[in-house]
């Protein structure tokens, strides 16, 4: 059996992702890879490169990571109402300010995604879809829609995050996997999560979401000091994204 570790977004929540990579060493598995999104919202993108850089952990480019790298003025989340686009642009405006050259010449050269045939079974890693990084991939999308998809994607297990609300089903004999979320979860739990992938010798499939408690208040209290964030991450952060 081959295990894979599976996080991201983890969007400069620092002590969100130490804890992770504390319960993913726990665990022991053959491999971990990051889904990107290590930027962003969260008020130490620099430390939470250097927690995945110094461990070498293969890493997608996310939106936001591609955004910041390119010292791009849209970070291409495709909000959905004034609010969210004005605190988004907020973000990645600070995120631009601080993130070091030398980090953002690390975040361009990410890849967008990553193949691994494991036992026969065929894996692809992105971020937002095989389509785009900064598609949503919702478990309430129209079912023809994520069928067309499935069929597209050329694999037997496609992973995938940018939503921050982790789901699993299999669709046109493909089984989707979307990681949640690290640093900024959005499903009413505010822990942080990442996804174990087991591979059987024989292809046997098996996922399973992990939640990790974390200093969430540090984080919280971190993102409140910083005049250029808004207030509104730090109560996501504090509600898994579920608040007024």
């Amino acid at each position: 059996m081959t295990a894979i570790a599976l996080l991201g977004d983890l969007h400069g929540n620092r002590a969100a992702t130490a804890a992770v990579l504390a319960d993913i060493d726990a665990h022991a598995p053959d491999m971990m890879i990051c889904l990107g999104d290590l930027v962003g919202y969260g008020p130490e993108p620099n430390e939470t490169i250097d927690l995945i850089r110094q461990r070498n952990i293969p890493t997608i480019m996310g939106n936001y990571d591609d955004g910041v790298g390119f010292d791009r003025d849209d970070c291409g989340c495709a909000y959905r109402d004034d609010g969210e686009r004005e605190r988004g642009q907020r973000s990645l405006m600070w995120s631009r300010a601080v993130v070091t050259p030398e980090r953002k010449a690390w975040l361009r050269r990410l890849v967008p995604e990553i193949r691994q045939t494991i036992n026969g079974v065929r894996v692809r890693i992105v971020h937002g879809s095989p389509r785009r990084m900064n598609e949503y991939l919702f478990a309430d999308r129209a079912p023809a829609s994520l069928a067309r998809i499935a069929r597209g994607a050329d694999c037997d297990v496609l992973v995938f995050g940018h939503t921050h609300v982790p789901w699993t089903r299999e669709i046109e004999g493909v089984r989707f996997i979307n990681t949640g979320s690290v640093g900024k979860p959005k499903d009413g739990d505010p822990r942080a999560g990442w996804v174990l992938l087991s591979i059987g010798d024989d292809g046997e499939l098996t996922n399973t979401m992990h939640r990790v408690p974390y200093t969430m208040v540090e984080m919280a209290d971190a993102i409140r000091s910083i005049p250029e964030l808004d207030d509104h991450f730090a109560r996501d952060i504090e509600t898994g994204g579920k608040h007024a």
